[in-house]
């Protein structure tokens, strides 16, 4: 019951350090997304994880969180630390959340980006010939997706740990 509490603070803290670095540099840092994967892998193998899962089913939605978002970083439409930080949640909470995790992430980046829309367009003059900029503002580009992606699944961690397992 002690090592669920201590997997589970690890991946809160964990995933806030995530969204922060993400927010803060759009960039998520290989040696963070790193470091969350093999404390979701050794909290599987302990079977601690705040998924209560095993380490093959870790494995298993690591392989399917990275496999559902490489065609999106094909495409140019987000960064590899996005696709990587997916594959880790997935090891951290297992194939079931990852459809709602994607699908609220999803909807976030949406009214982040429509936010940025919009800010750009009321501080552009109505007359001013410019490029329509939709991801950019100063020197920050893009939306922060695994922060998005982060901040569901810190959600999905009160959720279990409300939940009362293990009890």
């Amino acid at each position: 019951m002690t090592l669920f509490y201590l997997s589970s603070l690890v991946f809160g803290a964990w995933a806030v350090a995530v969204a922060v670095c993400d927010c803060r540099l759009r960039r998520v840092p290989n040696p963070l997304v790193g470091a969350g994967f093999a404390a979701a892998l050794a909290a599987a193998l302990l079977h601690a994880g705040p998924a209560h899962l095993g380490i093959g089913q870790a494995l298993a939605a690591a392989a399917v969180g990275l496999a559902a978002l490489i065609p999106f970083f094909l495409f140019g439409m987000m960064g590899a630390a996005d696709v990587k930080v997916f594959g880790a949640l997935g090891a951290w909470c297992g194939m079931q959340p990852l459809v709602g995790l994607w699908v609220v992430a999803s909807l976030a980046a949406f009214v982040h980006a429509l936010a940025m829309l919009i800010t750009l367009r009321a501080r552009a003059p109505a007359t001013a010939a410019r490029p329509a900029r939709l991801v950019t503002v100063g020197a920050r580009r893009g939306t922060p997706y695994a922060a998005c992606l982060s901040v569901p699944a810190l959600v999905w961690l009160m959720l279990q740990l409300m939940s009362g397992w293990p009890a």
